[in-house]
């Protein structure tokens, strides 16, 4: 369940940084809201994504409470789930090397 996690992870941060950096300039500066919207619309559905694989990968690899609030808070600063992904990477490699 950790590498689709890491998956939508990537892709929430990815959508998150669109939304921050390009839609928001783009509706702001140039008078396009339809790029807030489209882009908006990805990045909910993809954060409700993760929240839910979040709520899985805790339960399955019981994950501390520290933790899933730390894999929360990644979603919710930008370049957060990248971050996260570093420290999932490194984490699946020991499991995959023990």
């Amino acid at each position: 369940m950790l590498k689709p996690f890491r998956l939508v992870a990537f892709l929430e941060g990815l959508s998150f940084l669109l939304l921050i950096f390009v839609a928001m300039p783009l509706k702001y500066f140039a008078d396009m809201p339809m790029a807030v919207r489209v882009t908006g619309s990805a990045h909910g559905a993809l954060f409700v994504a993760y929240v839910l694989l979040l709520v899985r990968v805790t339960i399955e690899r019981e994950w501390s409470m520290k933790r899933a609030v730390w894999a929360f808070v990644a979603s919710l600063v930008p370049f957060g789930t990248f971050v996260l992904d570093r420290e999932l990477a490194r984490e699946e490699a020991d499991a995959e090397a023990a």
